[in-house]
């Protein structure tokens, strides 16, 4: 499995907890919104392995939007949940190239 699957699936699973009503809000406000920043970084090294390996780049960069505009009550939760599932969709539609 690439880099780049593995990480849309880890930023897929992150992004999908964030977006869980008031659990995630809770998470983010009670460490002063530091996991935005974690994502952000995240989706940004997802973005960059994405580039590198030719996959598709929009769910990372729908991530980085997220992380950046997910301060916003309710917003947040609906772009966290829609980038979960455009990460994870994209991870699980990508097939590895099996070079030998």
């Amino acid at each position: 499995m690439s880099s780049a699957k593995i990480l849309k699936w880890v930023t897929g699973a992150m992004e999908a907890f964030l977006g869980i009503p008031f659990v995630g809000g809770a998470m983010v406000i009670s460490f002063l919104y530091l996991p935005l920043m974690v994502m952000l970084i995240l989706h940004i090294i997802t973005l960059v392995y994405c580039s590198q390996e030719g996959l598709d780049k929009a769910p990372s960069t729908l991530g980085i939007i997220t992380s950046c505009i997910a301060w916003i009550p309710f917003v947040g939760m609906i772009m966290h949940i829609l980038t979960a599932v455009f990460l994870l969709v994209s991870a699980a539609k990508e097939h590895d190239k099996i070079t030998i």
